[in-house]
Protein backbone atom coordinates (compact mmCIF):
# COMPACT_ATOMS: atom_id res chain seq x y z
CA UNK A 1 0.00 0.00 0.00
CA UNK A 2 3.25 2.51 0.61
CA UNK A 3 4.19 2.10 -3.01
CA UNK A 4 0.90 2.81 -4.18
CA UNK A 5 0.24 6.04 -2.22
CA UNK A 6 3.82 7.18 -3.13
CA UNK A 7 2.51 6.82 -6.87
CA UNK A 8 -0.21 8.69 -6.55
CA UNK A 9 1.92 11.19 -5.08
CA UNK A 10 4.26 11.74 -7.56
CA UNK A 11 0.87 12.04 -10.45
CA UNK A 12 -0.81 14.78 -8.02
CA UNK A 13 2.71 16.23 -8.08
CA UNK A 14 3.15 16.08 -12.02
CA UNK A 15 -0.67 17.07 -12.77
CA UNK A 16 -0.07 19.72 -10.36
CA UNK A 17 2.91 20.94 -12.25
CA UNK A 18 0.82 20.60 -16.00
CA UNK A 19 -1.92 22.99 -14.13
CA UNK A 20 0.91 25.82 -13.75
CA UNK A 21 1.97 25.36 -17.26
CA UNK A 22 -1.60 25.68 -18.47
CA UNK A 23 -2.26 28.17 -16.33
CA UNK A 24 0.44 30.57 -17.37
CA UNK A 25 -0.21 29.59 -21.07
CA UNK A 26 -3.55 30.75 -20.66
CA UNK A 27 -2.88 34.26 -19.00
CA UNK A 28 -0.62 34.34 -22.15
CA UNK A 29 -3.20 33.66 -24.45
CA UNK A 30 -5.66 36.53 -22.36
CA UNK A 31 -2.91 38.95 -22.88
CA UNK A 32 -2.80 38.64 -26.51
CA UNK A 33 -6.27 37.61 -27.01
CA UNK A 34 -7.20 41.68 -25.65
CA UNK A 35 -4.67 42.82 -28.31
CA UNK A 36 -5.89 40.65 -30.85
CA UNK A 37 -9.54 41.70 -30.48
CA UNK A 38 -9.11 44.89 -30.33
CA UNK A 39 -6.97 45.47 -33.57
CA UNK A 40 -9.73 43.28 -35.35
CA UNK A 41 -12.83 45.66 -33.83
CA UNK A 42 -10.79 48.90 -34.43
CA UNK A 43 -10.08 48.02 -38.01
CA UNK A 44 -13.89 46.97 -38.67
CA UNK A 45 -15.22 50.04 -39.07
CA UNK A 46 -12.79 51.30 -41.86
CA UNK A 47 -13.19 47.96 -43.74
CA UNK A 48 -16.95 48.49 -43.62
CA UNK A 49 -16.44 52.45 -44.85
CA UNK A 50 -14.61 51.43 -47.30
CA UNK A 51 -16.96 48.87 -48.89
CA UNK A 52 -19.22 51.56 -48.56
CA UNK A 53 -16.80 53.37 -50.89
CA UNK A 54 -16.77 51.38 -53.83
CA UNK A 55 -20.48 50.72 -53.84
CA UNK A 56 -20.61 53.87 -54.22
CA UNK A 57 -18.04 54.22 -56.95
CA UNK A 58 -19.83 51.27 -58.67
CA UNK A 59 -22.91 53.25 -59.27
CA UNK A 60 -21.36 56.41 -61.06
CA UNK A 61 -20.44 54.09 -63.96
CA UNK A 62 -18.96 50.99 -65.16
CA UNK A 63 -15.76 50.82 -65.94
CA UNK A 64 -13.41 47.90 -67.01
CA UNK A 65 -10.37 46.82 -64.42
CA UNK A 66 -8.41 44.07 -63.84
CA UNK A 67 -9.58 43.62 -60.47
CA UNK A 68 -13.35 43.93 -61.20
CA UNK A 69 -12.92 41.25 -64.60
CA UNK A 70 -15.06 38.25 -63.66
CA UNK A 71 -13.57 35.12 -65.80
CA UNK A 72 -14.40 31.50 -66.43
CA UNK A 73 -12.99 30.09 -63.23
CA UNK A 74 -10.08 27.35 -64.57
CA UNK A 75 -7.95 27.88 -61.95
CA UNK A 76 -8.23 28.58 -57.77
CA UNK A 77 -6.36 30.20 -55.13
CA UNK A 78 -6.90 29.85 -51.64
CA UNK A 79 -5.36 31.99 -49.05
CA UNK A 80 -5.28 29.66 -45.52
CA UNK A 81 -5.05 31.04 -42.51
CA UNK A 82 -4.34 28.95 -39.61
CA UNK A 83 -1.67 29.04 -36.49
CA UNK A 84 2.04 27.97 -36.14
CA UNK A 85 1.30 25.95 -32.97
CA UNK A 86 -1.47 23.49 -31.67
CA UNK A 87 -2.65 23.50 -27.86
CA UNK A 88 -5.75 25.86 -29.40
CA UNK A 89 -8.52 23.52 -29.46
CA UNK A 90 -10.58 22.87 -32.39
CA UNK A 91 -8.99 26.15 -34.49
CA UNK A 92 -7.27 24.68 -36.68
CA UNK A 93 -9.27 21.66 -37.24
CA UNK A 94 -12.23 24.28 -37.90
CA UNK A 95 -10.55 26.22 -40.84
CA UNK A 96 -9.23 23.19 -42.17
CA UNK A 97 -12.33 20.80 -42.53
CA UNK A 98 -14.65 23.96 -43.87
CA UNK A 99 -11.61 24.31 -46.04
CA UNK A 100 -11.51 20.55 -47.21
CA UNK A 101 -15.25 20.01 -47.69
CA UNK A 102 -15.59 23.23 -50.22
CA UNK A 103 -12.25 21.81 -51.87
CA UNK A 104 -13.60 18.88 -52.36
CA UNK A 105 -16.35 20.16 -55.25
CA UNK A 106 -14.64 23.11 -55.74
CA UNK A 107 -17.44 23.89 -58.54
CA UNK A 108 -19.55 25.48 -56.00
CA UNK A 109 -17.34 28.05 -54.57
CA UNK A 110 -15.81 28.88 -57.78
CA UNK A 111 -19.35 29.91 -59.32
CA UNK A 112 -19.52 33.15 -59.78
CA UNK A 113 -22.45 34.87 -58.42
CA UNK A 114 -23.44 38.31 -59.38
CA UNK A 115 -26.73 40.70 -60.83
CA UNK A 116 -28.91 37.61 -61.02
CA UNK A 117 -26.33 35.31 -63.39
CA UNK A 118 -24.31 32.41 -62.07
CA UNK A 119 -21.05 32.29 -64.49
CA UNK A 120 -19.90 28.06 -64.44
CA UNK A 121 -16.48 27.11 -63.93
CA UNK A 122 -14.46 24.99 -66.00
CA UNK A 123 -15.21 21.47 -65.50
CA UNK A 124 -11.61 20.52 -64.66
CA UNK A 125 -10.10 23.42 -61.33
CA UNK A 126 -6.80 23.59 -60.77
CA UNK A 127 -6.29 24.21 -56.99
CA UNK A 128 -3.51 26.49 -55.31
CA UNK A 129 -3.12 26.86 -52.01
CA UNK A 130 -0.91 29.95 -49.65
CA UNK A 131 -0.19 28.60 -46.38
CA UNK A 132 -0.62 31.44 -43.48
CA UNK A 133 0.83 29.58 -40.68
CA UNK A 134 2.43 26.15 -40.19
CA UNK A 135 -0.68 24.21 -39.61
CA UNK A 136 -2.25 25.70 -43.56
CA UNK A 137 1.04 24.80 -45.24
CA UNK A 138 1.21 20.85 -43.90
CA UNK A 139 -2.50 20.55 -44.62
CA UNK A 140 -1.99 21.46 -48.23
CA UNK A 141 0.83 19.20 -48.14
CA UNK A 142 -1.00 16.34 -46.94
CA UNK A 143 -3.76 16.80 -49.38
CA UNK A 144 -1.63 17.02 -52.34
CA UNK A 145 -2.23 20.77 -53.05
CA UNK A 146 -0.04 23.00 -54.93
CA UNK A 147 1.54 24.67 -52.18
CA UNK A 148 2.96 28.22 -53.80
CA UNK A 149 3.75 29.68 -50.70
CA UNK A 150 3.95 29.85 -47.21
CA UNK A 151 3.91 32.70 -44.45
CA UNK A 152 4.81 31.61 -41.16
CA UNK A 153 6.65 35.04 -39.57
CA UNK A 154 3.52 36.86 -39.01
CA UNK A 155 3.44 38.61 -35.10
CA UNK A 156 0.72 37.82 -32.52
CA UNK A 157 -1.14 40.68 -33.68
CA UNK A 158 -0.49 40.97 -37.45
CA UNK A 159 0.18 44.34 -38.81
CA UNK A 160 -0.83 45.80 -42.15
CA UNK A 161 3.36 45.83 -43.81
CA UNK A 162 2.89 41.92 -42.29
CA UNK A 163 0.49 41.48 -45.04
CA UNK A 164 1.77 43.98 -48.25
CA UNK A 165 3.73 41.25 -49.56
CA UNK A 166 0.99 38.70 -49.36
CA UNK A 167 -1.84 40.84 -51.08
CA UNK A 168 0.81 42.14 -53.85
CA UNK A 169 1.45 38.94 -54.30
CA UNK A 170 -1.90 37.85 -55.09
CA UNK A 171 -2.56 40.96 -57.11
CA UNK A 172 -0.19 40.30 -59.40
CA UNK A 173 -1.13 36.81 -59.89
CA UNK A 174 -4.19 38.10 -60.51
CA UNK A 175 -3.81 40.30 -63.01
CA UNK A 176 -1.53 37.99 -65.02
CA UNK A 177 -4.31 36.21 -65.12
CA UNK A 178 -2.51 33.19 -63.40
CA UNK A 179 -5.55 32.89 -61.36
CA UNK A 180 -9.19 33.34 -62.28
CA UNK A 181 -10.37 33.48 -58.45
CA UNK A 182 -8.94 33.86 -54.97
CA UNK A 183 -10.98 32.90 -51.71
CA UNK A 184 -9.71 33.61 -48.41
CA UNK A 185 -10.30 30.86 -45.35
CA UNK A 186 -10.00 32.32 -42.18
CA UNK A 187 -11.90 32.22 -38.58
CA UNK A 188 -14.59 34.98 -37.96
CA UNK A 189 -14.00 36.36 -34.23
CA UNK A 190 -17.57 36.10 -32.64
CA UNK A 191 -16.54 36.08 -28.99
CA UNK A 192 -13.86 34.58 -26.71
CA UNK A 193 -15.93 31.09 -27.30
CA UNK A 194 -17.01 31.51 -30.22
CA UNK A 195 -15.48 31.59 -33.74
CA UNK A 196 -16.47 30.65 -37.45
CA UNK A 197 -14.59 29.19 -39.98
CA UNK A 198 -15.84 30.79 -43.31
CA UNK A 199 -14.57 31.40 -46.92
CA UNK A 200 -14.83 34.69 -48.66
CA UNK A 201 -14.06 35.61 -52.41
CA UNK A 202 -10.99 38.27 -52.68
CA UNK A 203 -10.64 38.30 -56.18
CA UNK A 204 -12.23 39.54 -58.52
CA UNK A 205 -13.95 42.27 -56.42
CA UNK A 206 -17.47 41.69 -55.83
CA UNK A 207 -20.27 43.82 -53.99
CA UNK A 208 -21.82 40.22 -52.40
CA UNK A 209 -18.97 39.19 -50.92
CA UNK A 210 -17.65 42.33 -49.12
CA UNK A 211 -20.91 42.82 -47.79
CA UNK A 212 -20.60 39.39 -45.85
CA UNK A 213 -17.06 39.28 -45.25
CA UNK A 214 -17.56 43.44 -43.72
CA UNK A 215 -20.70 42.89 -42.80
CA UNK A 216 -20.25 39.75 -40.58
CA UNK A 217 -17.40 42.32 -38.82
CA UNK A 218 -19.69 45.17 -38.58
CA UNK A 219 -22.48 43.64 -36.46
CA UNK A 220 -19.78 42.29 -34.05
CA UNK A 221 -19.31 46.19 -33.28
CA UNK A 222 -21.09 49.01 -31.41
CA UNK A 223 -20.53 50.89 -34.83
CA UNK A 224 -23.91 51.48 -36.79
CA UNK A 225 -23.02 51.97 -40.69
CA UNK A 226 -25.67 50.53 -42.87
CA UNK A 227 -24.15 47.88 -45.36
CA UNK A 228 -27.60 47.27 -47.14
CA UNK A 229 -28.05 51.09 -48.14
CA UNK A 230 -25.29 53.40 -48.80
CA UNK A 231 -25.46 57.39 -48.59
CA UNK A 232 -26.26 59.48 -51.14
CA UNK A 233 -22.95 61.56 -51.75
CA UNK A 234 -23.67 62.82 -55.14
CA UNK A 235 -22.39 62.96 -58.34
CA UNK A 236 -18.72 62.53 -58.17
CA UNK A 237 -15.75 64.66 -59.69
CA UNK A 238 -12.62 62.46 -60.63
CA UNK A 239 -8.92 63.94 -61.10
CA UNK A 240 -7.57 62.78 -63.20
CA UNK A 241 -10.36 60.29 -64.25
CA UNK A 242 -12.58 57.40 -62.64
CA UNK A 243 -10.15 54.30 -63.75
CA UNK A 244 -7.05 55.89 -62.38
CA UNK A 245 -8.78 56.51 -58.86
CA UNK A 246 -9.65 53.37 -58.65
CA UNK A 247 -6.64 51.24 -59.94
CA UNK A 248 -5.25 53.31 -56.50
CA UNK A 249 -8.27 52.50 -54.06
CA UNK A 250 -9.39 48.41 -55.45
CA UNK A 251 -6.19 47.35 -54.57
CA UNK A 252 -6.79 49.15 -51.13
CA UNK A 253 -9.81 47.09 -50.82
CA UNK A 254 -8.13 43.71 -51.20
CA UNK A 255 -5.21 44.53 -48.97
CA UNK A 256 -8.54 45.57 -46.44
CA UNK A 257 -9.95 42.07 -46.95
CA UNK A 258 -7.01 40.18 -46.44
CA UNK A 259 -5.70 42.28 -43.33
CA UNK A 260 -9.29 41.95 -41.92
CA UNK A 261 -8.75 38.43 -42.43
CA UNK A 262 -5.54 38.00 -40.44
CA UNK A 263 -6.78 40.05 -37.83
CA UNK A 264 -9.91 37.67 -37.14
CA UNK A 265 -7.99 34.83 -37.74
CA UNK A 266 -5.48 36.16 -35.36
CA UNK A 267 -7.95 36.99 -32.34
CA UNK A 268 -10.02 33.53 -32.85
CA UNK A 269 -6.70 31.86 -32.61
CA UNK A 270 -5.86 33.22 -28.90
CA UNK A 271 -9.58 33.07 -27.49
CA UNK A 272 -9.33 29.47 -28.66
CA UNK A 273 -6.15 29.09 -26.87
CA UNK A 274 -6.97 30.91 -23.92
CA UNK A 275 -10.34 28.81 -23.85
CA UNK A 276 -8.20 25.55 -24.49
CA UNK A 277 -5.57 26.21 -21.40
CA UNK A 278 -8.72 27.03 -19.09
CA UNK A 279 -10.02 23.81 -19.75
CA UNK A 280 -7.32 22.04 -19.09
CA UNK A 281 -6.21 23.97 -16.11
CA UNK A 282 -9.74 23.30 -15.11
CA UNK A 283 -9.36 19.09 -15.74
CA UNK A 284 -6.20 19.16 -14.09
CA UNK A 285 -8.17 20.77 -11.24
CA UNK A 286 -10.44 18.17 -10.88
CA UNK A 287 -7.82 15.14 -11.63
CA UNK A 288 -5.99 16.50 -8.61
CA UNK A 289 -9.04 16.79 -6.21
CA UNK A 290 -9.19 13.10 -7.18
CA UNK A 291 -6.16 11.66 -6.99
CA UNK A 292 -6.00 13.12 -3.81
CA UNK A 293 -9.32 11.46 -2.94
CA UNK A 294 -7.81 8.10 -4.13
CA UNK A 295 -4.45 9.01 -1.91
CA UNK A 296 -6.74 9.63 1.41
CA UNK A 297 -8.87 6.54 0.76
CA UNK A 298 -5.41 4.51 0.21
CA UNK A 299 -4.01 6.34 3.17
CA UNK A 300 -6.57 5.70 5.57
CA UNK A 301 -6.77 1.91 4.62
CA UNK A 302 -2.88 0.76 5.56
CA UNK A 303 -3.86 3.09 8.55
CA UNK A 304 -6.53 0.79 9.37
CA UNK A 305 -5.17 -2.08 8.10
CA UNK A 306 -1.95 -1.64 10.42
CA UNK A 307 -4.40 -0.50 13.43
CA UNK A 308 -6.07 -4.25 12.76
CA UNK A 309 -2.43 -6.31 12.61
CA UNK A 310 -1.59 -4.45 16.33
CA UNK A 311 -5.06 -5.34 17.50
CA UNK A 312 -4.82 -9.19 15.95
CA UNK A 313 -1.06 -9.48 17.55
CA UNK A 314 -2.04 -8.29 20.72
CA UNK A 315 -4.89 -10.36 21.21
CA UNK A 316 -2.55 -13.23 20.07
CA UNK A 317 0.01 -12.31 23.02
CA UNK A 318 -2.82 -11.90 25.54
Amino acid sequence: MAVNTKAIKRRIKSVGNTKKITKAMEMVAAAKMRKATEAAINTRTYAAMAWNLLVNLSKVQQVKLPLLEVRQVKKLLVILFTSNRGLCGSFNANIIRKTAAQLTDPKNISRHRSAGKNIEPSDKIEIDVIGVGKKGAQFAKKMGYNLIAAFTDFSDTPKLTDILPLSKMVIDEYQKKNYDKVVVAYADYKSAILQIAKLRQVLPISEVDLEKMFGDAVQNTTYNLQLTTTQELGEYIFEPDKSAVLNIILPRLVETQVYQAALESAASEHSARMMAMRNASDSASDMIKELTLTFNKARQAGITQEIAEIAGGAAALG
